[in-house]
């Protein structure tokens, strides 16, 4: 199974480096960095330090790749034919941990989508996807932060596959 992140106008350069460090633990297999979503390197082309400092290095060695539009992005996945997962909560999603095992059983190529931390995700690209779900909350907090978020689904979607060797 292939497995690969799409970060939609995701604001905070410390929640992008922790998707990258959650990432690699989960075996995701690239992460395409769209819209304002900020890359490890500056405009230099040098590593930013603070972002290196929390992906501990995953940032060098996870491939990753800038998309200045999130739609594209995902129509190229889709051409590539990956199942596009959206994770929002919207009154059509349905929880994560009813649901993906049975999404990545059917489809050897999947692309968690992932939006921006205070407005989520475009209804254009929830439109756009095959899945949406969501991490049902408890408390009164209607939603985790996005790193943990990520995390939550990555290592869910992994639990019962075996990840494609990097």
């Amino acid at each position: 199974m292939e497995l690969v992140a799409v970060l939609c106008d995701i604001r905070s350069l410390h929640n992008v480096a922790s998707i990258f460090r959650t990432a690699d633990g989960a075996g995701v297999n690239k992460i395409f960095l769209c819209g304002i979503t900020p890359t490890p390197l500056d405009r230099f082309k040098k590593v930013r330090q603070p972002f290196a400092k929390v992906a501990l290095g995953a940032e060098s060695f996870l491939a990753w790749e800038k998309k200045s539009s999130v739609t594209e992005c995902v129509h190229e996945l889709k051409k590539d034919g990956y199942a596009i997962i959206a994770v929002e909560q919207t009154p059509a999603s349905k929880p994560y941990d009813q649901t993906l095992s049975a999404i990545a059983a059917a489809n050897p190529k999947l692309a968690l989508v992932i939006g921006n931390e205070v407005n989520g995700l475009k209804p254009a690209i929830i439109k756009l996807a095959d899945h949406v779900i969501e991490i049902p909350m408890l408390g009164r907090k209607e939603s985790l932060n996005v790193a943990v978020a990520f995390g939550v689904v990555a290592f869910e979607t992994r639990k019962n596959i075996k990840p494609t060797p990097q």
